[in-house]
């Protein structure tokens, strides 16, 4: 075979199905794998930005904006805590274990802790960025307001705002300041700046001044009303906690009275029944006093009923101080530590 027949055989096998040679067949445009290639990457680049995909490129970002999804990490460490420890003495001493002594209720307080523990805290540092944004709002509408009622345009306005202290509320506002530098509408960069402060006040007032604003009002009067929405939302919201504050101190308080009554009870009466039902056995008399009274058993039973009012005390805290049970688990983690550790130590 010549090198003829070689190349022909080439051309033959490379033929399309109609018969087209393959010099006939368009070449792929450079520009348009190119222009797939940059849809590919933003495709999987908002992917990533949301739901499961976000949670797990960053888990420390999605966990710290959104504290309940700790949760997902904080209640299988407590079961793997719980279920090995219960495992472990049963596997030690025996299924009497789990009866004649306290250790699985201390398990489960530890377990307990650590499922809420990390829930409380996020939710606590949310809640301050929250105060700190929602006390800032007022005043930043206001200066913006303010300066652009002096002549300056918009984006020089919340330029020289930006170069102010507003709390947590200040990297979203240089971040505003850099998208109206880059020549963003202000409607949409207001709208943006809502999304990512992402508090219910500042979603409430950059909606009306979105919509104010396109239909073509005073920026600097939308502004301004906001501003007053804002501060009256503001103040509502501190009186109605200070307000409740007095209840909040009556839950703790009750508390704190019911473990006194415990310690009493059980370190007065029951210990003296106890001592009195084990001198009328030993002495073999055959007048029966009460019983025998089992000191363990009700300590015991006091220790699980103090933890259980010590927990939805906590939660019944939080929603009258804050409207929200989730406010009262940092209540209700320091309540249940105090019981258990009044029962261990002290009664």
């Amino acid at each position: 075979m010549g090198f003829k027949d070689i190349f022909d055989d080439f051309l033959n096998r490379n033929r399309t199905r109609d018969g087209a040679a393959p010099e006939d067949v368009p070449a792929p445009d450079p520009f348009e794998e190119q222009e797939q290639e940059i849809f590919g990457r933003i495709e999987n680049w908002r992917k990533y930005q949301d739901g499961f995909y976000r949670f797990l490129k960053h888990p420390l970002q999605v966990i710290m904006a959104e504290p309940a999804t700790v949760l997902f990490i904080s209640v299988p460490v407590a079961l793997l805590l719980f279920i090995g420890g219960l495992a472990s003495m049963v596997l030690s001493y025996g299924v009497s274990v789990l009866f004649t002594t306290t250790m699985i209720d201390d398990v489960f307080v530890f377990a307990l802790l650590i499922a809420i523990v990390p829930l409380a805290i996020l939710d606590l540092k949310e809640s301050l960025r929250v105060s700190s944004i929602e006390a800032s709002l007022p005043n930043f509408f206001r200066d913006v307001a303010g300066m652009n009622d002096s002549g300056m345009t918009l984006p020089h306005a919340i330029h020289m705002v930006s170069e102010g202290e507003y709390g947590s509320l200040t990297p979203h506002i240089r971040k505003l300041d850099t998208e109206m530098s880059w020549g963003v509408p202000f409607v949409e960069a207001i709208r943006r700046f809502g999304k990512a402060v992402n508090t219910p006040l500042a979603e409430r007032s950059v909606d009306l001044i979105a919509h104010a604003s396109s239909a073509g009002g005073d920026v600097s009067e939308v502004l301004r009303a906001a501003a007053h929405d804002a501060y009256e939302f503001f103040n509502l919201k501190s009186e109605r906690k200070n307000g409740m504050m007095i209840y909040m101190i009556i839950v703790v308080m009750s508390f704190f009275v019911f473990l006194f009554v415990i310690g009493v009870l059980s370190s007065t009466f029951l210990t003296t029944m106890a001592e009195a039902g084990e001198a009328v056995a030993a002495s073999g008399s055959s007048q029966a006093f009460i019983g025998t009274v089992d000191l363990f058993l009700y300590n015991r039973l006091f220790c699980h009923a103090a933890l259980i009012q010590g927990f939805f005390s906590g939660l019944a805290a939080g929603v009258m101080g804050e409207g929200r049970a989730l406010a009262g688990l940092k209540y209700s983690a320091i309540m249940v530590l105090i019981a258990w550790f009044a029962f261990r130590f002290f009664i």
